[in-house]
């Protein structure tokens, strides 16, 4: 089941002051950005945060899951989507440990 526009655009209300946050459609899915740098998927109208070792430290008990049946990389599931602040903390956190993305080139 494919996400619905309504969700994603209410997860970028939620995170919105953790940055500019982008959404694009992908594989039939949402991939979310935040100040240009990927952080999460939206599958299944579920908010899936890339996993860093900052956010596991502060949250350990968030559940890691697989985008689809047999992926190896795992993300956290967010179930807590209404929480403002707590959504605006793992944007930023998350944000902070993800690398830098590299310019494209022309």
């Amino acid at each position: 089941m494919a996400s619905g526009r309504e969700f994603v655009d209410y997860l970028i209300d939620q995170m919105r002051e953790a940055g500019v946050i982008t959404a694009r459609k992908m594989f039939g899915e949402y991939g979310l950005w935040c100040n240009g740098k990927h952080f999460a998927f939206v599958c299944d109208d579920r908010f899936l945060l890339k996993s860093t070792n900052a956010v596991q430290a502060l949250y350990p008990e968030l559940p890691l899951v697989a985008l689809f049946e047999g992926a190896g990389l795992k993300y956290l599931f967010i179930e807590n989507v209404d929480d403002r602040e707590f959504l605006t903390e793992l944007v930023i956190k998350t944000y902070e440990e993800l690398p830098e993305t590299p310019p494209k080139r022309r």
